[in-house]
């Protein structure tokens, strides 16, 4: 009888202790983003200059940057990232969806195609070096967004014009949200500038190779 009061009276214990201990801090929750264009942009696509086909490479991301957690810079060449936001995809692939979306609207050409493809294209375009990040050395923050380019004529074999192209926008809040809609207003005027330039690449004028 002694033994089983003990007993209970030690596990009442044990019960008492674990209950008094504090619970867990629950995780904060993850938030996603993703890179678009606004709904006015996607505007009736004009007939086609001529019959080429343009194929679009995978844009290919600077060293650093192959990931969807969302980067930012305290300091000059330091990359660090948030701990609950993060991109939907590598804003390198966000980036190469908007470039097809953003290009098969100009009319320029009359297929805009994604590689990897079965289809033969006239011309490629080659993006490398892509980098998007918010900076914190200056107020307000700001996002900087780089990519190179280069047209390539696949049947000629010889490379038509490379470009590298830079957006910087103002961030309207210091924090992640304010990245997301500074990023998204300079993804579309990066894509703007690549249109403009690539126009006056099947143009053949001069501004092409500048």
């Amino acid at each position: 009888m002694k033994n089983w009061m003990a007993g209970a009276v030690c596990a009442l214990s044990v019960l008492t202790v674990v209950g008094c201990l504090p619970s867990r801090p629950e995780s904060p929750p993850l938030h996603t983003y993703r890179l678009s264009l606004d709904q006015e942009r996607t505007e009736a696509r004009p007939p086609a200059m001529n019959s080429s086909v343009l194929l679009i490479g995978t844009p290919l991301a600077e060293p650093g940057y192959e990931t969807t957690r969302m980067v930012y810079l305290n300091r000059p060449h330091e990359l660090e990232h948030y701990a609950v936001n993060q991109w939907a995809d590598q804003p390198a692939r966000m980036f190469a969806s908007l470039l097809v979306q953003t290009l098969g609207q100009t009319g320029l050409w009359r297929a805009v195609v994604p590689l990897p493809t079965s289809a033969r294209g006239d011309l490629r375009l080659d993006s490398y070096g892509f980098a998007l990040h918010q900076e914190f050395l200056q107020s307000p923050s700001l996002v900087r967004v780089t990519v190179r380019t280069q047209l390539v004529d696949l049947k000629e074999s010889r490379i038509v014009g490379t470009r590298s192209f830079e957006r910087v926008e103002n961030a309207p809040s210091g924090d992640a949200y304010g990245g997301v809609l500074a990023a998204n207003r300079a993804i579309a005027a990066l894509l703007d500038d690549m249109a403009s330039w690539l126009k006056e690449c099947m143009q053949h004028s001069p501004e092409c190779n500048r």
